[in-house]
């Protein structure tokens, strides 16, 4: 027990953001960097628009 070696540190300086990738079925990658309090809405809303589709069927907010 004391010969063990401590565990990594998560690190909680910059953690107010969160690396997101989005896969497609078409094998596609979308890389966002998102703050933690935005709403996944807008999230989706942004992937419709680079992947050039309507987000139409997505959500009922809107």
């Amino acid at each position: 027990m004391a010969d063990e070696k401590p565990k990594e540190e998560v690190k909680t300086e910059n953690n107010d953001h969160i690396n997101l990738k989005v896969a497609g079925q078409d094998g596609s990658v979308v890389q966002f960097k998102i703050k933690r309090h935005t709403p996944l809405s807008k999230l989706m809303k942004a992937y419709c628009e680079r992947q050039g589709f309507g987000c139409q069927g997505l959500g009922k907010g809107e």
